[in-house]
């Protein structure tokens, strides 16, 4: 069950992750698109985990970390 409110640092946890995703895509030279298309998913989910309106779930970093050639660590340290 999510916590209600959740704690101040969650939001700000979440756009790191998203800027570390876009930044992976970017340096492997991926589009949104190219990018979703590699890990199964539309390109607007990308963009929602690049802005973090979502959070992607641990198989879906698996993914994004093996698609973009990093380890899953530099996503969510």
């Amino acid at each position: 069950m999510p916590i209600d409110p959740m704690p101040d640092w969650v939001l700000p946890r979440r756009r790191e992750i998203g800027r570390r995703i876009r930044a992976a895509r970017l340096a492997a030279n991926l589009t949104q698109m190219q990018l979703g298309h590699r890990v199964g998913r539309d390109h607007r989910t990308i963009h929602r985990w690049e802005y973090a309106q979502r959070v992607p779930d641990l198989e879906d970093l698996l993914l994004l970390a093996d698609a973009v050639g990093v380890p899953l660590a530099e996503l969510v340290r």
